[in-house]
């Protein structure tokens, strides 16, 4: 309609016709500016040399007749509101009766391959409640994207090569000494958490004591531990002083071992989360299968690799990062900057069209650096995207729980979950931007109250089965087709509330999946939820009025649906009962 009108009125209204891109049509906050507004005129004033209000009269005036608009009107300094017929929101309302589950669908996406990668937390440990905001917003936005039209594909990459693994090996086996008998210090930058403590279990159950080593060995001529001595220097020591003792294969069995156990209790903790991969890459298998060396080969062919004291350094600094960046060590041994990129590289020969990454707060400078990799291997830049999701903490009322990983003070994503619930979890996890960090509120999230959003969501969604329920004790049936031809009935306040807030539903998807922000759809639920409440305490639905009792039922199962499709994308149950 508003293209129309302009294309009218280019030649001798407006010198121009503006580009489509530049034509924008918002909803309004207010019901009283109608449905619907554009400052169109406002910004079209100064090349059209007139007056923002005679220019939007100049607009409404060229528009066409159209049965989906009651009215137009000009507003302060020149805005034009739309005020919508009741037409579209009675064939909205028919859409999500007809669609069901797939309302809110599109193909907006066209089939794009897209790669989400999240979580990927080092298994040195069972996953904590940071790990569990990455789970939520990783999960969350690939369901977004796929409801949408993007072709969607989840991954977990194992970081199971390198220091850290081997601290968790060092740890595991120190702890098995320690239950057969030997009396050691345990090492300041092991891991101190009680699972290491099952882990040591396990292994003395796997191999007895073929791996007992006396004390005076393991520790005979070590440098000095923290706080006297370094104590990176003197883990590092440790670790070499037992493959020296129980050699290679001996500490191979105990990583095997350690790292078979981590990874059961994340996939198991990610599946009971409702989390679920297509993918798990292992980083061992990965540099095993000779990806990184077909990078390396593909920067080296386009001349972007050179030597300097016996390392290869990859020419970085040509693609805007801050310095150049070391590929291979002196040794030998490749960084784990040629592990990332190469990685990013198979991803993309895998034919992922677009590269996500959920990643931790540290992790700024990381983007860039693997970007510059792409682009020197012939990739787009562009194709890589990250999202860094900020720090959770945790507060029982007033008090904060303290947490560090390394310590063992830490509070686990099973025990989060199994303190407030998965649904609580996801919901809370996802209702504040991942820009943002979060303050979890424990008692809120178990709070049976309006207070708690995902228990106000989900007490509108039993609302509406309550109301079923009620209809066939009283003998009463819903008569769908009846119920949506009276949508004209549907003519109160909250009514037609309850409407606007339903028609916006497909729009949140298209938005959150666009922006990458899951809480946008968070805090839409919530927001149909509050006007399905204030509906619900004005009006009784079931009215001895046949037809008006038809209308307004479908527009509560309307609701109805709605809330349970955007609570499947957030991954919350819907409950037919509180």
């Amino acid at each position: 309609m508003l293209l129309a009108a302009l294309a009218r009125l280019t030649g001798n209204v407006l010198p121009d016709p503006p580009a489509a891109s530049a034509v924008a049509v918002e909803r309004t906050r207010d019901a009283q500016h109608g449905d619907f507004a554009t400052n169109l005129a406002l910004r079209l004033a100064k090349a059209a040399r007139r007056n923002p209000r005679e220019l939007a009269t100049a607009i409404v005036e060229a528009l066409p007749a159209s049965s989906l608009v009651a009215r137009t009107e000009i507003a302060g300094a020149g805005y034009i509101n739309y005020h919508l017929a009741p037409a579209p929101y009675a064939r909205e309302l028919a859409a999500i009766h007809s669609q069901g589950a797939a309302y809110g669908e599109s193909r907006l996406g066209k089939g794009e391959r897209v790669l989400v990668e999240f979580v990927s937390a080092n298994p040195t440990g069972p996953l904590h409640v940071g790990h569990g905001r990455q789970a939520a917003y990783g999960a969350t936005l690939a369901n977004i994207l796929s409801a949408v039209g993007f072709d969607v594909a989840r991954e977990y990459y194992i970081n199971d090569a390198g220091r850290q693994m081997d601290i968790l090996t060092l740890s595991t086996w120190v702890r098995y000494l320690e239950g057969c008998g030997e009396r050691l210090v345990f090492p300041e930058n092991g891991y101190r958490g009680d699972y290491v403590r099952a882990l040591a279990q396990k292994l003395a159950a796997a191999v007895g004591e073929e791996l007992r080593r006396p004390a005076a060995a393991v520790l005979a001529n070590l440098p000095a531990d923290a706080p006297a001595g370094d104590k990176d220097a003197y883990i590092d020591a440790l670790i070499e002083r037992a493959r020296e003792l129980i050699g290679a294969q001996g500490f191979r069995r105990v990583l095997e071992l350690a790292l078979a156990e981590m990874l059961a209790d994340i996939r198991g903790d990610l599946a009971e989360f409702g989390v679920v991969f297509d993918h798990w890459t292992s980083e061992r298998a990965f540099a095993e299968s000779g990806a990184i060396d077909h990078a390396l080969a593909v920067l080296e062919a386009s001349g972007r690799l050179h030597r300097q004291d016996g390392a290869v350094w990859f020419r970085a600094t040509e693609f805007g990062d801050e310095k150049d960046r070391v590929v291979v060590r002196e040794n030998g041994q490749k960084t784990y900057f040629a592990s990332d990129i190469a990685y990013h590289l198979a991803k993309r020969e895998r034919g992922f069209a677009r590269l996500i990454d959920v990643l931790g707060a540290d992790h700024h400078g990381y983007v860039a650096r693997v970007r510059a990799g792409l682009i020197a291997m012939g990739q787009p830049g562009d194709c890589l995207e990250a999202t860094l999701i900020q720090f959770v903490s945790l507060f029982r009322g007033a008090e904060k729980i303290p947490m560090g990983k390394r310590e063992g003070q830490f509070v686990t994503l099973r025990q989060l979950r199994a303190e407030v619930g998965n649904d609580a979890c996801r919901f809370f996890y996802l209702m504040r931007s991942h820009e943002q960090p979060l303050d979890f509120d424990l008692e809120l999230a178990k709070a049976r109250s309006n207070e708690n959003p995902v228990y106000y969501i989900q007490y509108a969604h039993a609302r509406v089965a309550s109301v079923m329920k009620q209809l066939a004790a009283r003998g009463l049936f819903f008569e769908r087709v009846q119920g949506l031809a009276a949508h004209a009935l549907l003519s109160g306040p909250q009514e037609q509330a309850v409407l606007r807030s339903l028609t916006r539903y497909p729009e949140i998807v298209e938005q959150a999946a666009l922006n990458r922000a899951p809480h946008a759809l968070a805090h839409y639920l919530r927001e149909l939820a509050n006007v399905f409440h204030t509906y619900y305490n004005a009006q009784g639905f079931i009215v001895d009025d046949t037809p008006l009792r038809n209308a307004r039922l479908a527009l509560v199962l309307g609701v109805q649906q709605v809330l349970r499709n955007g609570l499947a994308l957030l991954g919350v149950s819907a409950p037919e009962s509180m």
